[in-house]
């Protein structure tokens, strides 16, 4: 390895998606509109369930962790591109890098098992409602917030290790508008195979796995629709599973198609920032809208259970 080469005193330029052209500056205005929409929603949503004591509950604790990690990853990135579009500067330093690096992929991580965590949380209450305080203790739940925290800060130190510890060859601009691991890696003046490998496995655990947890979780739940008494019971039931799995579909698979693929189909790629921003304000803009919706038609279909509308799963 040519460590001669190597660029720890080295600036990157982020060539960004935006110019200074009218149409540009219109998109501009419009993403900064929803990253405002969005800081204020989430941090509205973490003020509001610390400060009221009847929100202190399992999927009210989770919706507080994923606002404040929504706010942390959208702050980190985009504040970044608001700063160079402004400023006419596109410079970011190896350090600032290494930082938006590990704070997208350590959010990303622990935002996917929250998720499943929250899946999960929706299945007890909905199929084993008399067990919920046992199986969904407080307990339980900070073991849960705290692994997924350890396991994605895990992740995060791990794609920096990788990213930033080799060789760049190739020129220091980054066609992107913030430091991601497929973007360096077409820097890169090395075979990064091994590593597409790893960061496969990592995906694999930090993605599929909670999918599938997700899944799971909600076809337990669809079972339970299904020896519904009335459509009043199939409603509240749609109305759940819908608001959830909107967040679910935009979020994962983006993730899967930015993150799964071969580095040849990497940047740059006609439309990836497009997917890239399904990660950053747009759907934490709308996040602050539909986890709420989402707790409200949980506490119905709790109800609906309790009622006999709906029949739980043993």
């Amino acid at each position: 390895m040519a460590w001669e080469n190597q660029t720890f005193n080295t600036d990157f330029i982020l060539l960004g998606i935006f110019n200074h052209r009218p149409f540009h500056t219109f998109l501009f205005t419009l993403v900064l509109a929803i990253f405002t929409v969005a800081c204020i929603g989430n941090t509205a949503m973490v003020l509001l369930i610390y400060l009221d004591a009847q929100l202190h509950t399992p999927m009210y604790f989770f919706l507080s962790q994923l606002s404040f990690m929504d706010l942390m990853l959208v702050c980190t990135t985009v504040t970044k591109m608001v700063v160079n579009f402004l400023s006419g500067r596109k410079s970011i330093s190896l350090a600032g890098c290494g930082t938006q690096i590990f704070v997208h992929v350590s959010i990303l991580g622990v935002e996917c098992f929250l998720l499943a965590a929250m899946a999960y949380d929706c299945y007890v209450a909905i199929c084993h409602p008399l067990r919920y305080p046992v199986l969904m203790s407080q307990k339980l739940c900070a073991i849960m917030a705290t692994s997924s925290w350890i396991l994605g800060c895990i992740d995060g130190v791990i794609d920096v290790a990788v990213a930033l510890t080799f060789s760049c060859c190739r020129s220091q601009k980054i066609a992107h508008f913030f430091c991601d691991v497929p973007a360096l890696f077409t820097l890169l003046c090395m075979d990064t195979k091994t590593f597409e490998r790893m960061i496969f496995v990592c995906c694999v655990i930090m993605l599929l796995f909670p999918l599938a947890t997700i899944i799971v979780s909600y076809t337990h739940v669809n079972l339970a629709v299904i020896c519904m008494g009335t459509a009043k019971g199939c409603h509240k039931a749609f109305i759940t599973c819908s608001s959830h799995l909107m967040v679910v579909g935009m979020y994962y698979g983006a993730a899967i198609f930015i993150y799964m693929r071969p580095t040849s189909e990497w940047f740059p790629h006609p439309g990836q920032d497009g997917v890239c921003f399904l990660h950053q304000p747009h759907t934490h803009a709308e996040s602050p809208h539909l986890q709420p919706v989402q707790q409200r038609s949980q506490q119905s279909l709790h109800e609906a259970v309790r009622e006999g509308t709906i029949c739980p799963v043993r």
